[in-house]
């Protein structure tokens, strides 16, 4: 027994030493304990400090959710702008729609990869276009407008879960004693271009 014991001992300070100059450990198993400490403390510290979770935008609406949906009939599924940035009667909107895989259309659009419907980032655009076009000081124009056609429509890259789709429409012609409202929209994720057209929109009798 004793001298399995010694056979033991003399194998176990064998392997300690390799461990020791083995190149191919952590540089943390070969420092001082004090070191160690030392960067087991800043590892603490950087992780209790703000980080990324702090970066993130969360834009202050000049219209919230409860005022769109005051304008636009839409609703869920299919109401698809989540906030209005910047506003200017007959003029311009900027907006977003956030992205969630919750999105009841990604179900078939599609199992193995979810991208967002390309006809719905324009229909997403549209009812940005609508906000631009109706007057909130006329009760008789609320909820009461319909896409009139798209043209020169592109998409330039898939939209999927997570993303922000921001969007801006500027109007380009408004007939307002008919109706007629045409506009050029675009829509972006992050700095990518990801969907432009141009929008007509037609107001409801």
């Amino acid at each position: 027994m004793q001298s399995m014991s010694v056979v033991a001992s003399s194998q176990a300070a064998a392997v300690s030493q390799r461990l020791a100059s083995s190149k191919k450990l952590s540089p943390a198993i070969s420092r001082p304990a004090a070191a160690r400490k030392a960067v087991r403390v800043r590892a603490e510290g950087e992780a209790a400090a703000p980080g990324l979770e702090t970066k993130g935008q969360n834009f202050e609406a000049l219209k919230d959710i409860q005022e769109i949906m005051n304008i636009l009939p839409h609703r869920y599924p299919f109401l698809l702008v989540d906030r209005v940035l910047e506003w200017e009667y007959g003029k311009y909107a900027v907006g977003y729609k956030l992205v969630s895989m919750n999105e009841n259309f990604f179900c078939g659009h599609f199992p193995q990869r979810a991208i967002m419907p390309g006809v719905l980032q324009v229909e997403a655009l549209a009812q940005l276009g609508g906000i631009v076009m109706i007057d909130p000081t006329d009760a008789a124009q609320q909820n009461n407008f319909f896409f009139g056609g798209v043209d020169n429509c592109r998409w330039r890259k898939p939209v999927v879960p997570g993303d922000v789709l921001m969007m801006r429409c500027d109007v380009s012609k408004f007939n307002k004693k008919f109706g007629i409202c045409k506009m050029t929209a675009k829509a972006f994720v992050g700095e990518d271009l990801v969907c432009e057209a141009e929008l007509t929109l037609v107001m409801g009798k």
